[in-house]
């Protein structure tokens, strides 16, 4: 039997297509609450703004 994986965004619910994702990366500066990973698509992640920043290596 054959399984397949399902990714679904965690911002808007809608199914995330093979090779359309994105992470979302929290980290708080109070370093004991740790860091939060959020899936979503690649147009949750454009809608959300913020600034970006250039790839590093």
């Amino acid at each position: 039997m054959a399984r397949k994986t399902v990714l679904v965004s965690d911002i808007s619910g809608a199914e995330i297509a093979e090779g359309k994702g994105a992470t979302v990366r929290i980290t708080f500066h109070d370093a004991r609450k740790g860091v939060r990973e959020l899936d979503g698509t690649d147009a949750d992640a454009e809608q959300m703004g913020g600034r970006q920043v250039a790839r590093r290596g």
